[in-house]
């Protein structure tokens, strides 16, 4: 590359290749090229007159940066794709560019186009929201067009042209605002999202049998072959090289059942494994495809509003007739012009339309500051709504990595056989409960072969295989008991009594015979009392923990967190209907859970929120997931929520306040049709703008304190 050093001072270094040394595809492959050096900090670069700003965290680095930059050729520029925050800024430039030709040509104009085409001018440019507001006429809809092409056309007629020019500039600049903002906070919450790192199961090849192990995602290559089982989302679009299953592509089509796909079939990033395992190789890596889901999702929730945005559109256009009509009746009573132009000047639905949804996708874009992950503005308004929250015990009120407090033999496998043995088969299955004992084969050293054939997940119930030659299944009781039909001893019996009393217990049955037994401790959250203490007094009157654990585990947990309403040994199909069943006698639901086990009643509350180290498909069918492991983020989302529903019917307020003290004002003659239209469209601006402000002010970092308190 061919340069001139522009500025050289302390870490900061500019350069100048000139005009049309790279496209602006080219400055941004570029710029990813540039910030693989780990000195690199920043660079911005303009593909105008080809200036390099680079700033580096080391005066020593410079002569690299250089030897960098004197290396690149033409062959090694490349078309890439702008980072966020390139397009925020990008869009920021963009809306003050626009906004300042916009001011410069007004008034530039004024002084040098003399005024008969300055009129033919103007009245070009009126004839489109006379156009809208004829359609809108002729269509028989009452809306913001209608009015403004009304106003505009009234004024005209009357010779009011100074009216008209000031009401088009604003309203063209309010109409630019309002497209920038929604633009910048939409970018700024994709930009937060994009929060996920994917580990993967990746299987490799060895002299006698294929060895998994979990490795990045960001770290597979081409040729890789990755395991994706039960529960678990698809991370990449690729072709099954082996195996089958059933892939609910509802995230992609929408279609809720599940559809078979077995070797050869194409799956998609995004889609989750409902039952069966499959391998997947690696061709190609798309580095975005998780962000490109998530900016999928958030450019969908345009479908997914909140009530009371619908509602706002509805009550700003049902306004229109009612602004309409004070016009005539305010001429019909004064018989002046002037007086009726100031009224009709004002636009309550204009301001209205505006502020509901930048506060609908502001405090989204909020929750997603807080990592907290919200798939559309109804959620947020249900939450707001809601009087119960329902928990689901494990992974949820207590610690995300539960532990294994006893291992006990019942039958011919020693403990650390059944220890063994429990961890082979549970190794490949990301629940709490299976970490524990996993964690525990490792601490105690007992590796484990895979003696085993492929496992089966059975949702809320356990896994099954065969484990030389027997068919091997663990998990509850039910599972075993129910569902198995293995018997109990009643030497078994007495040491289940004597021994699992306040624990999670998991059996384990080999040749239809239960072999061992395994207790789980899971310590409560240490802010898990304190937040649901905090729930309560933010409204949330009722507080339901069901678990599959036995009365006495759930009975101590509920003691010790404060919880009278609780519901022990529960299947996830009793989860769901329960859920119903509180909806049934008037509450609003929230559910908050992290298994596969807890889908079914994620589905059925009025809004769901999944744990960060919830199951894929958890997350998929929740309509709100915490991307950090912290309980305090139901309380934020609680303050957020309702913080949101505050600001919108506080911006209803002052809208009609502020509007209303201006039609009387225009009907007094105290303020002209300009001022009027001037002062109604500032307003419009600014209700916009504080739909932007934060709802949360300190409360996230009294959250913040609170942690680090209980930490």
């Amino acid at each position: 590359m061919i340069y001139d050093i522009i500025y050289d001072k302390n870490t900061r270094l500019r350069v100048r290749a000139g005009k049309e040394a790279f496209t602006k595809e080219e400055t941004y492959g570029l710029t990813e090229t540039l910030l693989k050096y780990e000195f690199i900090n920043n660079v911005k670069i303009s593909h105008k007159n080809g200036s390099i700003l680079i700033e580096y965290n080391n005066i020593n680095n410079k002569t690299k940066i250089l030897h960098i930059l004197d290396k690149i050729s033409q062959k090694d520029l490349y078309d890439g794709k702008p980072s966020d925050k390139i397009i925020i800024k990008e869009l920021e430039n963009e809306f003050f560019l626009k906004l300042s030709k916009k001011i410069l040509k007004r008034y530039l104009f004024r002084i040098i186009l003399p005024i008969p085409l300055r009129k033919l001018r103007m009245f070009y440019h009126a004839g489109s929201y006379i156009y809208k507001g004829l359609d809108s006429l002729t269509s028989f809809r009452a809306d913001v067009a209608l009015l403004d092409g009304t106003a505009i056309t009234a004024s005209l007629l009357h010779n009011n042209f100074s009216s008209v020019g000031s009401m088009m500039f604003l309203l063209s600049i309010s109409e630019m605002l309002e497209d920038y903002t929604m633009q910048k906070t939409k970018s700024t919450l994709k930009s937060s999202l994009a929060l996920n790192i994917d580990t993967v199961w990746l299987v490799e090849n060895t002299e006698n049998n294929n060895v998994e192990k979990p490795y990045p995602l960001s770290k597979i290559k081409k040729g890789d072959k990755i395991r994706i089982r039960t529960g678990s989302m698809i991370p990449i679009d690729r072709v099954i090289f082996d195996g089958d299953a059933m892939i609910n592509e509802s995230s992609m089509t929408g279609e809720s059942l599940a559809v078979h796909k077995d070797k050869g079939k194409a799956v998609h990033a995004g889609t989750v494994v409902e039952e069966g395992s499959i391998i997947v190789e690696v061709h190609s890596i798309n580095d975005e495809t998780r962000l490109n889901k998530i900016i999928n999702m958030i450019e969908d929730s345009e479908e997914l509003k909140a009530g009371i945005q619908s509602k706002a559109e509805k009550l700003a256009d049902s306004i229109v007739p009612y602004s309409l009509l004070a016009t005539a009746i305010t001429y019909l009573i004064t018989r002046n012009t002037t007086k009726a132009l100031a009224v009709l000047m004002v636009d309550f639905s204009c301001a209205i339309k505006l502020a509901t949804p930048i506060s609908v996708i502001s405090a989204m874009r909020e929750a997603s500051d807080n990592r907290i992950m919200v798939k559309g503005g109804k959620h947020l308004e249900a939450y707001a709504n809601a009087d119960t929250i329902v928990f689901d015990k494990t992974g949820t009120l207590t610690n995300a990595s539960p532990v294994l407090e006893k291992v006990i033999s019942c039958g011919k496998y020693s403990r650390e056989d059944v220890l063994r043995i429990s961890a082979c088969i549970e190794e490949h299955f990301a629940h709490s409960v299976a970490t524990a004992i996993v964690k525990q084969a490792a601490q105690e050293n007992l590796h484990h072969e895979e003696e085993h054939s492929e496992v089966e997940y059975i949702v809320a119930h356990g896994i099954s295989t065969t484990y030389n030659g027997k068919k091997a299944v663990i998990g509850s009781r039910h599972f075993i008991e129910e569902d198995e039909g293995i018997k109990f001893t009643k030497k078994q019996e007495k040491i289940i009594e004597e021994n699992v009393k306040e624990y999670s217990v998991i059996y384990l049955a080999i040749g239809k015979k239960l072999q061992g037994i395994l207790c789980i401790a899971d310590p409560v959250r240490n802010e898990a009392k304190e937040v649901i203490g905090e729930l309560k007094e933010l409204g949330i009157t009722n507080v339901v923990m069901l678990t599959g654990d036995s009365e006495n585990a759930a009975s101590k947990i509920a003691k010790d967190l404060g919880i009278t309403n609780y519901k022990s040994q529960v299947l996830p199909e009793d989860k769901a209907s329960i859920i119903q069943e509180i909806k049934d006698d008037g509450h609003q639901v929230i559910m908050v859970g992290d298994g596969i086990n807890d889908s079914p009643a994620l589905s059925a509350a009025d809004v769901s929120v999944a744990m960060r180290n919830s199951s894929d498909i958890a997350r998929e069918v929740a309509d709100i997931s915490l991307l950090s492991d912290n309980l305090y983020d139901l309380i934020t989302l609680r303050k957020l929520s309702t913080g949101m529903i505050n600001k919108i019917n506080s911006n209803y307020r002052h809208i009609l306040m502020f509007n209303g003290s201006l039609i009387v004002l225009g009907v007094t003659g105290i303020i002209t049709p300009s001022s009027s239209s001037l002062l109604h469209n500032l307003s419009t601006m600014l209700f916009g703008i504080r739909s932007t402000t934060s709802v949360l002010e300190d409360k996230i970092e009294e959250n913040s304190l609170m942690v680090k308190c209980v930490n």
